[in-house]
């Protein structure tokens, strides 16, 4: 089975069982230090194959930080980790310019968002204007700095986390921030025998330290594009749009899923397709991907950011309508 080309390039797209094989290997290097969670690894490899965002909501200690170390590491990308506090300025995200007293020049030196793989942590912690400098960067791929536009790493994910349950100085994300996120997943507590596991095993270093790449930015880019070449057929698209339509007239939602949302769905379930070893997409891996890619997109009646009230509009809007065969 291979790819079915439009105007690709033959040679920077593989099969479907190539990239699926690579991939698998990237979710078992990944899985060796990030354990038992094998769906939160499953959708942020996915993510970042469909060059989407991630933002994992969840209680500090749960492993966010290693999951976004192990993806740079694995991934063979440069990582940085920004702590967003309540006096983060934007210039400290993008970077400034400098005079120079001996040339007479002003030299502009990048910020962290100059790397490949970038953790936001606690986003929701720093003030609306800095938030959006970030946000700025995530959509557009570049950022401006004194009139000028400068380019992002390609690949460029960044991993954001908040508290959900923390709120005192914090400045929660508004809606139209929170759709520039593909995916907004929660990790939760390890299971019983894996954090025994994690206890028994854990020394003086941190596993993640020694984490080798399995593949670098450049396979990253061929996996990427092999994605975007994955067929989706019309009977899916139109499933899609139906659950899209539904949440635009459901009583209980303000404001409904955009275009971009629905686009945001389209990329996730063709990379979950490839990661399968399918270069098309069945209604399935649109109906794994709904809540995850949805339910943060959601602008409800009540004005609060419920999480467990989205996720259930989106699941009872799913599971009324048909699924195509």
């Amino acid at each position: 089975m291979t790819v079915e080309l439009s105007n690709a390039d033959a040679e920077d797209i593989l099969s479907a069982e190539e990239a699926a094989g690579e991939l698998a290997r990237l979710t078992e290097n990944v899985e060796k230090v990030f354990l038992g969670k094998e769906q939160v690894v499953r959708w942020t490899i996915a993510s970042a194959v469909a060059q989407g965002h991630v933002l994992l909501e969840d209680v500090p200690g749960v492993g966010k930080t290693t999951l976004a170390l192990a993806m740079a590491s694995s991934l063979g990308l440069e990582f940085q980790r920004i702590q967003f506090t309540s006096d983060l300025l934007p210039g400290d995200i993008l970077g400034v310019s400098t005079y120079s007293t001996k040339s007479g020049e002003f030299t502009f030196r990048p910020g962290p968002i100059f790397s490949g793989l970038v953790l936001a942590d606690e986003i929701n912690r720093t003030t609306p204007r800095t938030q959006s400098a970030l946000l700025e960067a995530m959509s557009e791929g570049s950022v401006s700095v004194d009139d000028e536009t400068r380019p992002l790493p390609d690949p460029f994910l960044v991993i954001a986390t908040q508290n959900p349950l923390d709120h005192h100085g914090t400045y929660p994300l508004p809606e139209s921030q929170l759709d520039r996120f593909m995916l907004r997943l929660s990790i939760g507590y390890p299971g019983t025998d894996v954090e025994r596991s994690i206890l028994l095993s854990r020394r003086f270093s941190e596993p993640v330290s020694h984490l080798q790449p399995v593949m670098d930015a450049t396979r990253l880019r061929v996996l990427q594009r092999t994605a975007a070449e994955v067929r989706l057929d019309e009977s899916v698209a139109d499933y899609i749009l139906k659950v899209v339509e539904a949440t635009r007239e459901d009583s209980r939602v303000r404001i409904g899923i955009s275009t971009r949302g629905a686009l945001a769905v389209v990329r996730a379930v063709r990379a979950i397709a490839l990661m399968e070893g399918r270069n098309y997409v069945i209604p399935d891996d649109a109906r794994e991907m709904f809540i995850p890619c949805l339910s943060h997109r959601l602008s409800l009646q009540s004005g609060h950011q419920d999480r467990a009230a989205a996720e259930a509009i989106i699941e009872t809007i799913v599971s009324e309508i048909e699924i195509p065969v």
